[in-house]
């Protein structure tokens, strides 16, 4: 009975181990995929701008044109670059916040005046139909923090629900105080985050829905970027429904 009962522990304890290293070999391949997509996405949304550029630089190069449409071309090409800036940045946070060697310093700062013109630089003027950022921003509102984290946290959620929404549809940010504490909400009318994948869609490269029926481009790193420099901040960030679709997320400070 003894022989029985240590064969039957045995094989169980093997069973309980197997079952840990097929979990964690599966949990491995999802990364090592994700990691995978990453990086097509990552040459994919590093080349779109790139294109753009060199089309437009190629069409003042080839072609006589006028004052207006050089300035257009060239106001164009402005908005790629601040793009592929905007990604850069993204991708070397990224790797600071992986690596734990950022510091992330303070310093207080005009919050109002940093999402005013973040709002107004991304305003989009797209295909003879202006995408609008609605903005209501309370004036003078202060924060101690990292600027240059900060600044990444309002560009990656206001990008998003830009990307998100489509040609067209209205994008909301507010800031106000509440409680005497900033608050921000950025809101669109996109598809929405279904319940499922709410919690999800802050871990690094995580992105909604499926590689081969994305519509919208993206690196999966903007909403992992966003979540680790607000926990540095002592603030929360929480998203919701949207009526009657779409998304409401809302940092707190």
């Amino acid at each position: 009975g003894m022989v029985i009962g240590e064969g039957a522990v045995f094989l169980f304890l093997l069973g309980v181990g197997a079952y840990f290293i097929h979990a964690s070999i599966k949990k491995e391949d999802k990364l090592k995929e994700q990691q995978q997509n990453f990086l097509m996405s990552v040459t994919h949304e590093l080349k779109s701008p790139l294109a753009a550029i060199k089309l437009s630089l190629q069409t003042i190069l080839r072609r006589e044109l006028d004052k207006e449409q050089r300035t257009t071309l060239i106001g164009n090409s402005l908005k790629d670059v601040e793009r592929l800036d905007d990604l850069v940045e993204n991708m070397l946070l990224a790797t600071k916040i992986e690596s734990r060697t950022y510091s992330f310093p303070k310093e207080e700062f005009d919050f109002s005046e940093l999402v005013s013109k973040i709002a107004d630089r991304l305003q989009v003027h797209s295909c003879g139909c202006e995408q609008i950022i609605k903005t209501k921003i309370e004036k003078g509102i202060n924060v101690m923090g990292d600027k240059f984290a900060l600044s990444s946290v309002v560009t990656n959620l206001i990008e998003n629900a830009v990307k998100y929404s489509g040609p067209c549809a209205e994008v909301a940010v507010e800031l106000c105080q509440n409680g005497g504490k900033p608050f921000l909400t950025v809101s669109d009318k996109g598809p929405g985050i279904p319940d499922g994948e709410k919690m999800l869609i802050f871990d690094k490269f995580y992105r909604v829905g499926d590689e081969n029926v994305r519509k919208a481009k993206g690196t999966g790193l903007g909403l992992f970027i966003v979540k680790e420099v607000l926990q540095n901040h002592d603030a929360d960030i929480s998203v919701r429904d949207n009526a009657p679709q779409g998304a409401i997320f809302e940092v707190t400070f």
